[in-house]
């Protein structure tokens, strides 16, 4: 079922989402779709489908159903890749993008990458776009450099300017911070990458949810993201790559699927995104992450983000009124809100908002460099999705003083 272009507002498409209930049918104001995203029922039937009546193994059967499922398959890659402005053959399914990076640092990294090239990151990027980089790093060892952020905590591309040489072969960046919204001026950042000849890898786990993203008007080398921040199911995600990069990456694990022809004293491997996708693929997964493109596809990106922006502008501005608070990101920060309260730790907070169905996150959101950064443990954070309403802002604010009067701040 794709969402109605007819619906006069985005609020309308909650009933589309059957986890936004309690368990005794009360409104469940969820605020952690930056975590996850709940699941509509257009994409949980499409996966129910494909694991029921319609599932059969891909690539391998002569039988009718076997052939269904394999064009089903492909057609789910084609889907997706379009989804970001790709092309089928340079779209890689992978376990997340987690996995996704670790397959670029792991192959591009260790076939590019000596000792004394250097790799810039920035202050804002997820523990998943840190760690894999270190440890090649340390493997073949290269440098690791961090871009600072500007003054509203987005990163700071003059900066980074200043910084990038010709020993940096790699950029890589968060498109849409995690933590603080902030987006990144991706074409800028490219465009000061190839100037040193570097490449540039952008995590867009929170761009590809919110906004419309078009990788080849972006001018970035690899692009990564998760189903299941794009209303997807778990346990799938994407890398893109551009074409001539996939072809000269080696494959990144073994085993069948991958490969061409194998003999005891040799093996040849498949060409294009076969060649990183090692055993039976995640089927049922792909056909849901294609559903859950062709949802947000439907509902247009543009739109998504208008209704997420006046969502966060609002919060902001209440949030912003409490001189017991503090915000951190941009005022424009897309769909994430993250702050602190004077004296109230993040996880209390998260704790008695429960209590009123309230879900937030608290915590250091797979960013310790960032909450270094910022000079706090943890912050809340209350990130908003296509379902989101001003209802859920009225319960999170109504929740805020109920626990401000509790810690006896009110």
């Amino acid at each position: 079922m794709n969402a109605p272009a007819t619906f006069a507002s985005l609020s309308d498409l909650r009933a589309h989402f059957p986890g936004m209930v309690t368990h005794d049918g009360k409104p469940w104001h969820y605020l952690d779709t930056a975590a996850t995203a709940q699941k509509p029922r257009s994409v949980i039937d499409a996966m129910a489908r494909a694991m029921g009546e319609d599932y059969a193994t891909v690539h391998r059967g002569v039988y009718a159903r076997s052939a269904e499922m394999t064009l089903a398959y492909e057609a789910a890659r084609r889907t997706v890749a379009h989804f970001i402005g790709g092309h089928e053959d340079e779209l890689v399914f992978t376990r997340g993008a987690t996995e996704a990076i670790n397959l670029v640092a792991q192959t591009w990294g260790r076939a590019n990458l000596k000792a004394g090239d250097r790799i810039l990151l920035s202050q804002l990027e997820h523990h998943s776009n840190i760690v894999p980089w270190q440890m090649v790093a340390e493997e073949v060892g290269a440098i690791i450099d961090v871009c600072p952020l500007t003054h509203d905590h987005c990163i700071d591309l003059d900066a980074a300017e200043a910084m990038l040489t010709e020993r940096h072969k790699l950029v890589a960046f968060g498109h849409v911070s995690n933590v603080l919204g902030s987006l990144l001026d991706a074409l800028r950042a490219a465009a000061l990458a190839h100037k040193v000849g570097a490449k540039l890898l952008l995590d867009g786990c929170q761009s590809a949810p919110h906004m419309g993203v078009d990788v080849t008007a972006l001018g970035c080398d690899f692009y990564v993201f998760s189903a299941h921040k794009l209303y997807g199911p778990t346990g799938i995600g994407a890398l893109w790559a551009r074409k001539d990069i996939l072809a000269d990456m080696p494959p990144y694990q073994a085993g069948g699927a991958m490969i061409d022809r194998v003999t005891f004293e040799r093996s040849t491997y498949a060409s294009g995104p076969q060649r990183f996708e090692a055993g039976t693929p995640a089927i049922t997964e792909a056909i849901a992450f294609a559903a859950a493109a062709d949802y947000v596809g439907a509902i247009g990106p543009e739109r998504i983000h208008a209704h997420e922006q006046a969502l966060v502008a609002r919060l902001r501005r209440e949030l912003g009124a409490m001189n017991d608070v503090t915000l951190f990101g941009p005022a424009d920060s897309a769909g994430i809100v993250s702050f602190a309260i004077d004296e109230i730790h993040p996880h209390d907070l998260g704790t008695i908002l429960d209590e009123a169905n309230v879900a937030i996150r608290a915590g250091h959101h797979c960013a310790q460099p960032l909450m270094d950064y910022l000079g706090v443990p943890a912050t809340a954070r209350a990130s908003f999705g296509i379902y989101s309403t001003e209802a859920d802002v009225d319960a999170l604010l109504a929740g805020i003083a109920r626990t401000r009067k509790i810690f006896g701040r009110g």
